[in-house]
This record gives C-alpha cells, structure tokens and sequence, in this order.
C-alpha cells in the first residue's frame, strides 16, 4: 500500500508540474549561486570579481517514483569598465536541463543576457538587465501511467489512455527582465536587493490543445555581506518568489571563515529555510577564486511520510576572476564586497 500510496502522489505531482504548467519553474536551493535565473541584471553584476563561470547540479525527490535532475551552466563578463566613468555593462548566457519522472519529462533552455550597472555616487549602484532565449520541453508518453488505467490494484500500462495529448514536444521564445540596487558604504559592508519579472511575454506551453499559457513569476531577494573580522563575513539573505498563486520563500545564511590569512582558502557553513517545505544545511570550501558548495534539503512539509525528508541535494561551483586592470574609472575600487583578500 505504502509504494502504491507513493506512486500515486509521485504521478499527481508530475502531472501538476509538467503538464499543466501551473506550478513553480525550475529552481535552486542555492538560488545565490544560480545568478543569471535568479534574476537578468545580476549579468556582470560580480561584487568581488569582473567575471566568473559556474555550474549547478540538483538532485530533488531521488526516493519517489518521480525524482528531478537539474543541471545548468552559465557565464557572465564585465564590458566597458575601461570606458565608462561611471558604470559598465554585463553579458552572460545561462543553459539549463532538467529530466523528471518515469516519462522521461525533459526541460532545456538557453538564455542570452545582459544588463546595465550605473554607479550612484560613491557607495551605491544601481543595474537594470533582461534575457531572450529558447526553450523546449518533450515527453515519453509511452512511459507515464494515469488515473483511467488504474484497474482497482494496479496501474495497467495496457489499457488505453483518454489522456487527450496533441503533441509530445514543444518549444517557444520566453523573455525576463530585472532590477538590483546594492548599497556598499564601507569596505566591511554590503547589501543588495532585486526584482524579476520572468516570462514576461506569457509564452504558450502545454502538451494538450488550448492555448495554456505560462503564467509569470515574480521573485524578489535581499542579500548583505558584513565582515565581522579578518577571519569571518557574514551573509545573510532572504529569496521570495510567486507564480500562479504558488509562493516560495527562503531565509538564512551563511558563514565564510578565513583558514589562509590572505583569503585564498576559505570555508563556508549555513543553514536556510525554505517555508513549509524543507530545511537546507550548506557546506563549501574555497581555494584561490573557485567556490564549491553541497547543500542538502531536508523535507518539513507532508510529503516527508513519502521521502522519508530526503528532498534534495545540491552542488554549485562557481570560479571568479578579476581583469588585470582591478580599478573603477575615476579610483573606485573593482571589488565592492567585503573580502578577506
């Protein structure tokens, strides 16, 4: 009864995410190294750095009968800091993937980005950015099981389905924008918050006829970095996001300790949570600009009894470099965060 139970609920949420399109995208728990999908005019909006490359990998729901695998990567560049007095621009680019359930339910997209950052005065900024890109989306229909072929004991793949599909594929153009303002008033303090519009032109996406369209998703964040010594920086944040009347929020932190002396080795530790849902512990090591972090959700919510709280893990590597020239036009300094280096 026990795996039947499961497989049901793990039907009913594959349903409800994949093909109705009414739930929440693609996401991570570690959003804060996920830049580019968190928000567009985080393109070259690099606090401690003028470029960086980086790589996600998570791994959600592994112990019912509809695990998710998402992967991305992405990159952005600083532009024209040499040229303009007062600001500079961001290009970057994002791809994602991501394969779910026993139908195989594949998601890939490729964004283009890019944004605009404006010095206001000396300790602030402000960036505006947006990305256009292509998704796609495919099913293995011959691999799913619905609620008409459930014979009363078991689910009997040979019985026809009334599942009225038109199509198993799809694509469409998607669009997103953004905004961020960061706030640095001295070399030991650092805030940042910002808002996105995703899915913007509302595209079409469903494997039935109609005309579903995606809703839009909303998200708004805050972040700071305070650093409290030579050997510690604080780095609290708060993530909110909303689409088709489904919310998702996620506060916490964490700690990065210096183990070098000049920053070149450091380590992290934090715990977030995410509101009726999970419990996220981090851990992460740094070595000269590269950053790996492993997070672990663990379920709150009441799909625990299915899981067994075994919700996610997550692991994101993000390497940072700095231009030879280091310096803001005009003697700003090129990192506006607080740093151990």
């Amino acid at each position: 009864m026990k795996h039947i139970l499961k497989h049901i609920a793990g039907c009913l949420m594959l349903l409800a995410a994949a093909l109705e399109g009414n739930a929440q995208d693609l996401h991570f728990s570690q959003y804060f190294n996920s830049p580019l999908t968190t928000n567009p005019a985080n393109t070259g909006f690099i606090p401690d750095g003028n470029y960086r490359l980086g790589v996600n990998y998570r791994n959600q729901w592994s112990s019912i009968p509809v695990p998710y695998k998402t992967m991305s990567a992405f990159g952005d560049f600083q532009l024209f800091r040499d040229r303009l007095e007062y600001g500079w621009l961001g290009v970057g680019g994002v791809i994602l993937r991501d394969v779910a359930g026993s139908g195989n339910l594949t998601s890939t997209k490729v964004y283009g980005s890019i944004a605009y950052h404006q010095l206001l005065g000396q300790s602030s900024l402000l960036s505006l950015g947006f990305n256009v890109g292509s998704a796609s989306k495919r099913v293995d229909v011959s691999k799913l099981t619905f609620g008409d072929q459930w014979n009363g004991k078991f689910f009997d793949a040979q019985v026809p389905t009334a599942e009225p599909f038109s199509q198993t594929s799809i694509g469409y153009f998607d669009m997103q924008v953004g905004m961020n303002y960061a706030y640095f008033p001295t070399d030991n303090i650092y805030i940042n918050a910002g808002f996105s519009a995703q899915h913007v032109n509302t595209p079409r996406e469903s494997f039935y006829e109609g005309n579903n369209q995606i809703p839009r998703r909303y998200i708004g964040f805050l972040n700071a970095s305070i650093k409290m010594s030579d050997m510690v920086i604080l780095n609290p944040s708060a993530y909110y996001g909303r689409q088709a009347g489904a919310t998702e929020t996620v506060f916490g932190g964490n700690v990065a300790y210096n183990l070098s002396g000049d920053g070149e080795n450091q380590l992290y530790g934090g715990a977030y949570y995410r509101m009726k849902d999970a419990a996220v512990f981090l851990v992460g090591y740094e070595l000269k600009s590269v950053k790996i972090m492993f997070s672990y959700d663990a379920t709150t919510s009441s799909l625990a009894q299915f899981n067994g709280r075994r919700g996610a893990y997550e692991i994101g590597i993000v390497y940072t470099g700095l231009y030879p020239n280091r310096s803001f036009s005009g003697g700003r300094r090129s990192v506006i965060c607080p740093s151990f280096r």
